[in-house]
């Protein structure tokens, strides 16, 4: 479904991305993972459209993504931190993404009822709490019923019964055959979820991995463990520093 080929990227002399190639396919939940300052996000944003690379290929249902973008009707995106109107409601802003993508196809409304988000329609943006305005976020993301759904950081911020209620809903998606990609820091919070791993480090995909693979290959039961175990066997000298903005 998202074919990457040889993407590089750099801004000014910092070298950010480094001959990336990944294939992403349907009816996975893949996490993309790192330490800060890896290239997750430019990743992320170079898929979207949002940063264009040096070199290289990106391709979405077999379609180069360049000089293109109704593709991005098929991906569903929640930012870590959304950014909206101090002075519209949730409601007004919900609306105005409707009206915005002005599409004919039945809206998946799980979120809002889950979240119960129509209890707080008539709430200002500028009012809400982090863990609210991740729930708006979470909802738009949904809300079109795309193919791909690019999460960064989903449940940061959430209460743990919100949490939960995302979770679920990750997986129900991925049970519809649909792609997810999550970013995050709180590797516990995958363990439920992810069917492969990708991990970058200084620009590079370090390794992308089935779940069960990286699990059975260093005898681990948790994620966050089999990671630890990789980096220690490929980097004896990557300890802690590192270590710690992943775990």
């Amino acid at each position: 479904m998202i074919i990457i080929q040889n993407i590089n990227k750099k801004f000014s002399k910092l070298e950010v991305l480094k001959n990336v190639d990944l294939t992403c396919n349907k009816g996975e939940c893949i996490a993309l993972i790192g330490p800060n300052g890896c290239g997750k996000t430019t990743l992320i944003k170079a898929v979207l459209g949002m940063v264009l690379p040096d070199n290289g290929t990106i391709h979405f249902n077999e379609k180069s993504i360049s000089n293109e973008y109704l593709y991005r009707n098929d991906i569903g995106y929640m930012p870590q931190i959304g950014r909206y109107p101090d002075t519209m409601t949730i409601g007004q802003i919900i609306e105005m993404i409707k009206i915005i993508r002005n599409s004919n196809e039945a809206l998946d409304e799980d979120l809002i009822k889950a979240f119960e988000l129509e209890k707080m329609f008539d709430k200002q943006m500028r009012t809400l709490s982090g863990g609210t305005t991740q729930k708006v976020s979470a909802t738009i993301a949904f809300l079109f019923n795309p193919e791909v759904l690019i999460l960064d950081e989903p449940t940061a911020g959430l209460d743990p019964l919100a949490s939960e209620i995302l979770k679920e809903k990750i997986i129900k998606e991925k049970e519809k055959g649909k792609l997810i990609l999550i970013t995050s820091h709180l590797l516990s919070e995958l363990d439920d979820l992810v069917t492969e791993i990708i991990f970058m480090q200084d620009g590079e995909v370090h390794f992308h991995k089935k779940v069960a693979t990286l699990l059975e290959e260093t005898n681990e039961s948790k994620i966050s463990k089999a990671i630890a175990s990789v980096l220690k066997q490929k980097k004896p000298e990557t300890q802690n520093p590192k270590l710690e903005t992943i775990s």
